[in-house]
């Protein structure tokens, strides 16, 4: 599937440019470079490694009530992109959209830009364009504290009803540790994600899939819009003979006694539960799950039709959906074995009644706090 990224705010520009490092990395894409990232500030992140200077623009940057460190109010944020929507118009005809199949807008949903310029950028993009424009949110951790809460519960209320699905990353699941070159980890683990489940069905025309993903699938699984949350499993497959000596073995009727006892189709079954039951990027009851799609990628022998259908039936069962769709992704030179689950419209989400509750106790507190102050002093006689 297609889609052009448009990063917002902070933390969107840098998971933006995370998923251009994996694509590169992976030789997968799905976004073939289209890419855009927006700041409401006088400068966007400048560690941004794969996003272009013509890939970055500025909101906000003349408003009088912006200062250099950006927006901490979700009205101003609002607003100055409103004002700023004839700029934006034009960063956006930079983006090839109508050849693509949509449009993956990025945002952390605590911050004020995410949560604010994020919900009236993906309107301007419904407004504006056919394709479908999906959004992926990132909700605070619990110790970002009561106002991040409280711009994340506003950001769910505008941006979920706006966009065609929000697939979903919890940082309290997720939390932050830098790896050996000093990326994070955790949004290492979402761009790894989001490119294993959009890329599948992106072939080269030397590899033939049994049963390809496509993009009507991804549409079809995601068009109940609501929260979308994605599980991932990998497992590595151990050398085995190939070419000639694998058929002289075969011949003489000789077995490798280092491979594997466990079938084909078992292996896919495990495989795709154990997606289903890992970390998800939203941890969910997947029993509330409107709908499901389950990529498998890997060397095309690996691929078992008969695995496939008994993980799909386990699915079923688990979910209680028969609108379960399910797809190959043969990788020819691939030495892994990976499972994507996309869970669309999950409606039990215990974190998300944390995370409100969280801010409605500091919208309390807060509350309390300026009763106080308004209170005169006793006068003493």
């Amino acid at each position: 599937m297609e889609l052009a990224l448009v990063g917002v705010g902070e933390t969107g520009s840098r998971i933006v440019d995370r998923i251009l490092a994996v694509e590169a990395e992976t030789e997968r894409t799905f976004s073939h470079g289209n890419a855009l990232v927006c700041e409401i500030s006088q400068t966007v992140p400048d560690d941004l490694e794969m996003v272009a200077d013509a890939q970055r623009f500025l909101i906000g940057d003349t408003h009088q009530a912006v200062d250099e460190q950006g927006v901490d109010d979700p009205d101003l944020a609002v607003d100055v992109t409103r004002n700023d929507l004839p700029e934006i118009r034009r960063a956006f005809d930079s983006l090839p959209i109508h050849d693509c199949d949509g449009i993956l807008v990025v945002a952390g949903l605590g911050s004020a830009t995410g949560s604010g310029a994020g919900s009236v950028l993906i309107e301007e993009l419904q407004a504006t364009y056919d394709e479908p424009v999906y959004a992926l949110g990132v909700l605070p951790a619990e110790s970002e504290g009561g106002q991040a809460a409280v711009n994340a519960g506003r950001a769910l209320r505008s941006i979920v009803p706006a966009a065609d699905s929000m697939l979903t990353f919890d940082r309290e699941t997720w939390q932050p540790r830098l790896d050996d070159a000093g990326h994070d980890e955790a949004t290492q683990a979402l761009a790894a994600r989001v490119v294993t489940l959009f890329a599948a069905g992106e072939l080269d025309s030397s590899t033939v899939a049994e049963n390809a993903v496509d993009s009507s699938d991804m549409i079809r699984t995601l068009a109940p819009g609501g929260l979308s949350s994605i599980g991932h499993a990998a497992t590595e497959l151990e050398s085995t003979p190939s070419g000639v000596l694998a058929r002289l073995l075969s011949w003489l009727g000789v077995r490798d006694e280092t491979e594997p006892q466990t079938t084909d189709a078992a292996k896919v079954k495990s495989l795709v539960r154990r997606a289903a039951n890992s970390r998800l990027t939203l941890p969910c009851d997947i029993a509330s799950a409107e709908r499901a799609l389950v990529v498998l990628s890997g060397p095309p022998q690996e691929l078992s039709r008969r695995g496939f259908e008994s993980a799909r039936q386990w699915l079923e069962q688990e979910t209680d959906t028969v609108e379960i769709l399910a797809g190959d992704d043969p990788r020819t030179d691939s030495e892994t074995l990976e499972a994507v689950v996309l869970f669309s419209n999950v409606t039990d989400v215990p974190r998300i009644d944390a995370l409100q509750q969280q801010a409605v106790d500091y919208q309390a507190d807060q509350s309390d706090e300026r009763s106080e102050e308004a209170v005169p002093p006793e006068n003493p006689d």
